[in-house]
């Protein structure tokens, strides 16, 4: 295993057509290659923000076939990249769909997915508006904690939300997780003030390499996205970091530099109580 590696984070603005999603993200991606990153985190639900017909949806993306998997598995080949492919919904007529996170090599295949564990049901108001979401009224609920063994490190997988639940990332460290990848659609009311203090606070915690990839759209009348996309060292330093613009940011992770961190300072031997399910 190398001791570093680039990392890319994409920051996109949801489009109303997929076809312009798609080719908003490619020229991206294309981007992210000629600065020779070798990991890439796409944002949340990229292809399809904004769809209400999720069900048909999911049930199209949750084979191979899917518009969104063919493109992530053509750009992972074309562009030798892992993609951390953000999320499409996944499903069948029978249930509702999840939000899976497809995990590409650079051979074009899906080596595995995580599904989103926590669901974003919340009011969230600033002083000019109030927003009212439920996710779990459109989406199922995952599962499982997900790791990938890449080409240059474990990669913990994880979904927006996600953030918020210390206990997942406790479990992610557990599992070896080096680089942790966060895709997401974070509200811009939230993202102003818990974004990037949570991508730190994990950090921390864990010793790992938080990399967030997040949608942006702060001038929305209806559900503003925060951006501000960032790639954070285990010391809680942001290496790497964007704000309301479309584009990619990179940052050389260099792993030595965590297990100098957790030599010096071994917070795991330290823990005297445990999280329960």
């Amino acid at each position: 295993m190398k001791n570093s590696v680039k990392v890319a984070v994409l920051q996109s603005r949801p489009l109303k057509k997929l076809e312009a999603n798609l080719n908003q993200v490619q020229q991206l991606l294309i981007e992210s290659a000629r600065q020779e990153a070798r990991i890439v985190v796409l944002p949340e639900n990229f292809a399809y923000y904004g769809e209400q017909d999720l069900q048909s949806i999911g049930c199209q993306e949750a084979q191979d076939s899917g518009p969104v998997r063919q493109f992530l598995s053509e750009q992972a080949k074309r562009l030798k990249l892992w993609i951390v492919g953000g999320t499409v919904p996944a499903g069948n007529q029978q249930t509702k769909p999840v939000a899976r996170s497809l995990v590409y090599d650079p051979s074009g295949l899906c080596v595995d997915h995580y599904d989103k564990i926590h669901l974003f049901d919340a009011d969230v108001h600033s002083e000019t508006s109030q927003q009212v979401y439920r996710e779990s009224d459109l989406y199922g609920y995952g599962k499982t904690v997900k790791t990938v063994d890449t080409d240059f490190c474990k990669l913990g997988l994880s979904v927006c939300y996600d953030l918020r639940f210390a206990a997942l990332y406790n479990q992610l460290r557990a599992l070896g997780s080096q680089i942790v990848a966060v895709p997401a659609a974070f509200t811009a009311i939230t993202g102003r003030d818990h974004w990037q203090l949570l991508l730190r606070a994990r950090a921390v915690e864990n010793q790992f390499f938080m990399v967030g990839a997040n949608l942006v759209d702060r001038a929305s009348n209806s559900r503003g996205l925060w951006g501000g996309s960032a790639i954070i060292d285990p010391w809680g330093t942001v290496i790497g970091q964007m704000d309301d613009e479309i584009g990619v940011v990179t940052a050389d992770v260099n792993l030595n530099m965590m297990d100098d961190i957790r030599a010096r300072m071994p917070v795991q031997h330290h823990a005297r109580l445990l999280f329960k399910n």
